[in-house]
């Protein structure tokens, strides 16, 4: 009896707070990366893996914006990719920088400190596994990540927004592994100040 309460009023919430239809863009300044207790040799902090169910909802994300001192979303169709920024890419349900994704990240910091009148965006996809809402929080995490990782090593938060695609844009539509693995992506586009 207990557990159909429980049960019912969890569906009750859900069914109130609806369920996210498009994807969420934050600007940097709604976004100040915290602190990680984990740490790669000569990098910066890494979070630690996604767990479902856990984390922040994308509608307290959102919410978060409002006090971002009117800071104004930027539209991802202002952005254009740029060869210099290699799309880095994750394990299944992690969102862990991996050390090979890391130097990828190094060189586009430093490129990017080359280029201190760019924006940067960072769009943050998975594969098609897990619900839509579940595969947003996770593209959003791994957005923050390379997000966190860019301002550990210098590049001003105020010049990075992050948007979640979740699996709507994939690279690749066929199911398997390595369609999978290919979707599994931070993607790095850029725009004049």
């Amino acid at each position: 009896m207990r557990c159909v309460l429980i049960i019912s009023a969890a569906l009750i919430v859900l069914a109130v707070t609806g369920c996210a239809k498009e994807p969420v863009t934050m600007p940097a300044a709604a976004y100040a990366p915290a602190p990680s207790s984990g740490s790669m040799a000569g990098g910066p902090p890494q979070p630690s893996s996604a767990q479902p169910g856990g984390g922040a909802s994308l509608g307290a994300a959102a919410g978060s914006d409002a006090g971002a001192a009117g800071a104004r979303r930027p539209s991802p169709r202002d952005f254009s990719a740029n060869a210099a920024l290699k799309d880095i890419n994750f394990d299944f349900d992690k969102y862990d920088i991996r050390p090979a994704d890391a130097k990828a990240l190094d060189a586009s910091a430093a490129w990017l400190k080359s280029n201190p009148r760019v924006l940067l965006l960072i769009e943050g996809h998975t594969d098609e596994r897990g619900t839509p809402e579940y595969n947003l929080a996770l593209g959003e995490r791994r957005a923050k990540a390379a997000m966190s990782y860019l301002v550990a090593l210098g590049i001003q938060a105020n010049r990075i927004s992050i948007i979640s695609y979740g699996e709507e844009h994939g690279l690749c539509n066929e199911h398997g592994e390595s369609c999978w693995a290919r979707n599994r992506r931070d993607h790095f586009l850029v725009k004049a100040e």
